[in-house]
């Protein structure tokens, strides 16, 4: 199995978790292995956790370090943080990676059913289990569908595609990417169709209703800052603005000190700061990076510090 996956922001991300050579440090969305090997790199006799949903992405990292004694590779999704370390008898870590969102192996592989380049079955299931996008696509209430493309794509024309979806559907399910990519062009403004492919937000809506991307990415931020021990680190890289919004305002919330009313003369509320900020700006990839990957573009690196 090749699970292919260039890693964006390598060196920015491993500098913000500031490694210690003997530390304990869990690679939430290991993929094919490109950040936890250059974790691997600046550790001697400390530990890495890699966890994946992805069976694809399990296998290739049991290729790469399944001879490593300091590599402990774990199938679950990064929302089960706390479980998956309490099992393996580690009570806190000193760094978490999250590289949230589709892997490059996910969209390049037609038929997972992620791109609406390439004609496949409409999968987008990351885990390869459970409800598909199809299901969702030719069962969804008109309302519900609505509610997804406007929610998780931020999508303007949501009720014209929904309309476009069940007026389709009625006359045959709805199975394959490419169908679905044209019922959404369909459904476009004529003069918006040619500014990004229209189907963008609509299969980025699907991808995060199937695989439940912004629920398990909030229990996933909560978990992996309760597992950091003081002075651990949390890095999380996004590539679109509901989950990076999210991660900029959680990592706000951990860092809030007393909020008592201004005219107050001593706190009562007794809350104080839990985290420091790394990353002051969301790090974004260079010149040399984007020529060198282009779907480095839409990505930002945040990163906190666990102080108490």
């Amino acid at each position: 199995m090749s699970f292919s996956h260039k890693p964006v922001l390598l060196e920015q991300t491993v500098k913000s978790l500031n490694i210690r050579p003997d530390g304990i440090y869990l690679d939430g969305t290991a993929g094919g292995g490109g950040h936890s090997a250059e974790i691997l790199r600046h550790l001697q006799n400390g530990q890495l956790i890699c966890v994946d949903q992805d069976p694809d992405a399990i296998e290739t990292l049991n290729e790469k370090f399944g001879n490593c004694k300091n590599v402990t590779i774990v199938k679950s999704n990064f929302s089960e943080i706390k479980s998956i370390i309490s099992n393996l008898g580690i009570s806190s870590l000193d760094g978490v990676l999250l590289d949230i969102g589709v892997s490059s192996h996910q969209l390049d592989t037609a038929e997972r059913g992620f791109s609406y380049h390439n004609d496949a079955p409409l999968d987008m299931r990351m885990s390869q289990s459970g409800i598909t996008a199809a299901e969702l696509v030719n069962n969804l209430q008109f309302s519900e569908l609505v509610r997804i493309l406007s929610l998780y794509g931020e999508e303007k024309f949501a009720k014209n595609i929904a309309r476009a979806i069940e007026r389709e559907r009625a006359v045959e399910p709805i199975q394959t990417t490419l169908r679905l990519a044209e019922i959404v062009k369909s459904a476009y403004p004529p003069s918006k169709r040619h500014e990004k492919h229209p189907a963008r937000k609509t299969f980025q809506a699907l991808r995060i209703a199937v695989n439940g991307e912004l629920d398990r990415l909030s229990k996933g931020l909560d978990g992996a800052f309760d597992s950091l021990k003081k002075g651990g680190r949390l890095s999380v890289i996004t590539f679109h603005s509901l989950e990076d919004r999210m991660v900029k305002q959680r990592m706000a919330k951990w860092c809030e000190g007393c909020t008592c009313p201004k005219d107050f003369p001593i706190c009562v509320c007794g809350n104080k700061p839990k985290a420091s900020i790394v990353t002051k700006k969301p790090v974004e990839a260079d010149e040399r990076e984007l020529e060198e990957n282009p779907r480095s573009r839409s990505a930002k690196l945040r990163c906190c510090e666990k102080i108490v």
